[in-house]
């Protein structure tokens, strides 16, 4: 039994399922890349302020989650909970706008923590994919955010997800209607769990998220952000909701969707499942017009998504994601034979042939088996004989078929061989 074992909330990746993880981040890479993002990465250490002053310190993830300690220069430092604000003060701190233009249009990959009950799909080391459009307030690019999310899980072929959206106002209309949610919660606030007591005067609008069956109950019928909106906030809903309905991507008006951090503004939208049971949200995201100004930078529009990547993974059919196979098994027989085979090894795998080599101390029997655990397409056999003749045995390991390869020719012959698309 091993003497150390994973911290609760924390998984390792083995080979198979990291060859999943590693499929699905190369369409991620693919789609975002023909959408027009540009691939950020920002450490997964910051200072604790970031986060404090964009997510807002009255929200779970501020008071509850964030692992945060003092640094050796007695800074306050906390490992990301997520990866909006982090893009943002890069943004900032880089000059972005100055050097790429304005909008910009930025993706992430990477680890998130936040010290939470462990739970289908989401861990205290979390991975999540993202994307961001920074300066660009026109409600097409809400639109445009929308259909690269939905088309990465049509290239996934992950379907039966539901697209749900809201718009939860601005700073102008904003007021009254978190003023209609008070006024609205005050009589249930004995019903109301201790949390959303506390939200009540913090931030009502996270009531609204509450997952207890109680607090949920009472939110059926709270006022809703879409009865509040100012003629601005209204417009710009309304031409998002027709351009989705341009592009025939189908959605839901969901009137108490709301995001759980401070900073989002406008349209929220989140893409959920009816496949991982209580914990069914695989996307969601929104605008948050205000967290440039928010974190030192100019008014700046802008709107991004966060997707968690386990429960993408979870949702994706195993059969889609395609095998990562050894193509070569080279068995050398003897001393002579492996000082032979050895730089042929090199020369493959140079050319994108997967291989592996056995040890010429061993006899064919114990090579073909190692051969056949590994899952080999083909096995290479060369012994004294071969050598003598000139000529390499190359064994088809699922048809059986074995041929004759002249030694002069090997590297030549092989690649191309095991190159060739599959017919």
């Amino acid at each position: 039994m091993a003497k150390y074992t994973l911290l609760k909330g924390f998984k390792d990746l083995l080979p198979e399922e990291a060859e999943r993880w590693k499929w699905t981040e190369s369409i991620a890479h693919e789609t975002f890349s023909a959408f027009g993002f540009s691939l950020i990465r920002t450490p997964i250490l910051e200072a604790t302020e970031l986060f404090t002053r964009s997510i807002g310190e009255a929200t779970d993830i501020v008071e509850k989650e964030m692992y945060t300690f003092q640094d050796w220069d007695e800074k306050k430092v906390s490992l990301r909970p997520e990866g909006t604000a982090p893009t943002v003060r890069a943004y900032l701190e880089h000059n972005l706008a100055v050097h790429y233009g304005s909008p910009i249009k930025l993706y992430y990959l990477g680890p998130m923590f936040r010290h939470e009950r462990p739970q289908a799909g989401r861990l205290r080391q979390f991975h999540q994919t993202g994307a961001e459009v920074i300066g660009d307030l026109d409600p097409r690019q809400d639109v445009e955010l929308l259909s690269l999310l939905t088309h990465f899980f049509e290239r996934l072929q992950i379907g039966d997800l539901t697209l749900e959206i809201n718009s939860l106002g601005c700073p102008a209309c904003r007021p009254a209607y978190r003023a209609a949610l008070q006024a609205y919660f005050e009589q249930y606030l004995p019903e109301l769990c201790e949390d959303c007591n506390r939200r009540f005067k913090t931030n009502p609008l996270r009531i609204l998220d509450c997952k207890k069956d109680g607090c949920k109950e009472i939110t059926r019928n709270a006022p809703s952000p879409i009865d509040h909106l100012c003629a601005e906030c209204r417009d710009h809903f309304k031409a998002v909701r027709e351009g989705l309905e341009q592009l025939q991507i189908p959605y839901q008006l969901q009137p108490h969707l709301v995001r759980g951090l401070d900073y989002y503004t406008k349209t929220a939208f989140e893409l959920t499942t009816n496949k991982l049971g209580a914990q069914n949200a695989v996307a969601a995201g929104g605008r948050y017009d205000g967290l440039v100004e928010a974190l030192g930078g100019p008014p700046t529009p802008a709107i991004g998504f966060a997707l968690g990547m386990e429960r993408v993974i979870q949702l994706i059919d195993p059969a889609r994601i395609p095998a990562v196979r050894l193509q070569l098994f080279i068995a050398p027989l003897g001393k002579q034979a492996g000082q032979f085979l050895f730089p042929l090894l090199l020369a493959l795998r140079k050319k994108k042939i997967r291989s592996e080599m056995g040890s010429d101390t061993l006899g064919l029997k114990n090579q073909m088996k190692r051969a056949d655990r590994a899952g080999a397409a083909y096995v290479l056999i060369v012994g004294e004989d071969e050598m003598a003749r000139g000529k390499a045995i190359l064994r088809d390991m699922s048809t059986k078929v074995q041929e004759e390869i002249p030694l002069s020719t090997l590297t030549e012959t092989i690649v191309t061989k095991l190159s060739a698309p599959s017919s």
